[in-house]
């Protein structure tokens, strides 16, 4: 597998440097990607960055994830309009924690083979090196002059940059050259915003160690309509399931729209390029059935949660868009139930008020208010209207224990639109 053409006609190269393809064909290369742990998940949008070191090692090289435990407390200044807020290093460490799990699902930790992954934390060599120590040993290398031309460090002195800041290349050019001589590191990768920071580092190599090191870059992904990729009105789309449900995960992606979905599933998948072209083709036949989303949302939904909670959410996605049976329904767990009918009315009544059963009449016009009188809940109830649990009922229906679902929720429903939830507390 030639790693370069693979990520070309994927659209998952910006920039590389000379030398880069020829180093990567001639033998194993040890690349890595940093990834800053400035929350205790990743979110969609490091995604790029991870599928870099995927596609890496599955032609035969060697990635390091570096996750940034000494650069987080500064922060990077890439094309940012502010200086961030500076986490502590007990933020930091759990940050990393949770971070290493979430990559375990993408890359192979077998340390029986020669290519497999590593995360490595840059705070370990960081942590003890002396200020006046980095600035003799390392600082004297790379001129100002040479980093007040980086686009990155430009932009921001138009609005002011603070020296804490502004050192931010020179500490990951350190780990770039730390990686070089520990790990025999010959390539970084990284957005293309990262182009500038990343090139500090082959100058460092290239100064101090007379070596040759690389560097290849990717698109910033953006959106068709100009808005930020990886963003929602609730805002970040995380893969920590507790920071989005699997259901809203599998939903981003299922909603994107046909000239973003063409472009992300050549980046998001592993699907090679005549399975890519095929569902292409079938979903330009019938594109209401949005074909292409659909593959492109099971797989990464599969990768980042699961096969079971794939499932789970198209099973939800059925049910609000009126299909669904009660087992499906009974089969989601209360965080999921919640995010599929999120913004409908919601209603709490004690567990006590089903022990011996209540009228569906009662529960939906006066315990709750789901309907204006008892007369508006009886038309609906003679015009086959209303559903409990998806389930059609009629007048006279007792709402008992068996009803509330393992969730401890009741959906009831009137018409194909209309939800309620009603939360059963002991």
């Amino acid at each position: 597998m030639n790693l370069v053409q693979e990520l070309k006609w994927r659209g998952m190269i910006h920039d590389m440097m000379p030398g880069t393809e020829e180093q990567l064909n001639k033998e194993m290369t040890t690349a890595y990607v940093g990834i800053d742990p400035t929350a205790d998940s990743l979110h969609i949008g490091h995604l790029v960055s991870i599928m870099l070191l995927k596609h890496l090692q599955m032609a035969g090289h060697k990635p390091l994830a570096v996750v940034g435990g000494a650069t987080g407390m500064i922060g990077d200044p890439s094309f940012k309009a502010a200086e961030r807020k500076l986490l502590t290093v007990e933020e930091i460490q759990h940050n990393v924690s949770c971070i290493r799990q979430q990559l375990e699902k993408f890359l192979d930790f077998d340390d029986s083979k020669d290519n497999h992954a590593e995360i490595l934390n840059n705070y370990d060599w960081m942590k003890d090196y002396l200020f006046l120590d980095f600035i003799r040993d390392i600082g004297k290398h790379i001129t100002v002059n040479y980093m007040m031309t980086k686009d990155s460090v430009k932009k921001r002195m138009e609005t002011g940059i603070s020296f804490t800041e502004f050192s931010y290349q020179l500490l990951q050019g350190f780990d770039f050259l730390t990686l070089y001589r520990t790990k025999g590191c010959r390539l970084q990768m990284g957005g293309s915003d990262q182009w500038g920071n990343i090139t500090t580092g082959t100058e460092l190599i290239r100064r101090m160690e007379g070596g040759e090191a690389f560097a290849l870059t990717c698109p910033l992904i953006t959106k068709a309509d100009g808005t930020k990729f990886g963003k929602t009105e609730g805002g970040n789309v995380w893969l920590d399931p507790k920071k989005t449900s699997p259901y809203k995960f599998y939903q981003f992606w299922l909603n994107c729209s046909d000239v973003d979905t063409a472009k992300y599933i050549r980046i998001f998948t592993l699907l090679s390029e005549e399975e890519i072209a095929e569902l292409e083709r079938l979903h330009a036949e019938a594109p209401e059935r949005r074909i292409l989303q659909k593959a492109l949302a099971k797989d990464i939904t599969c990768r980042v949660h699961s096969e079971k909670e794939y499932e789970a959410a198209v099973a939800a996605s059925e049910l609000l868009f009126g299909k669904g049976t009660t087992e499906q329904l009974n089969a989601l767990d209360k965080d999921t139930l919640m995010s599929v009918f999120e913004g409908v009315p919601q209603f709490t009544i004690s567990a006590s008020k089903l022990k011996d059963g209540i009228d569906i009449i009662e529960l939906a016009a006066t315990e709750t208010q789901m309907f204006a009188s008892k007369g508006e809940i009886r038309r609906a109830l003679k015009e086959n209207s209303v559903s409990l649990n998806k389930a059609k009922i009629s007048e006279g229906y007792l709402v008992t224990e068996k009803d509330k679902l393992s969730s401890g929720l009741i959906l009831l429903q009137k018409g194909k639109k209309n939800y309620y939830l009603v939360n059963v507390e002991d």
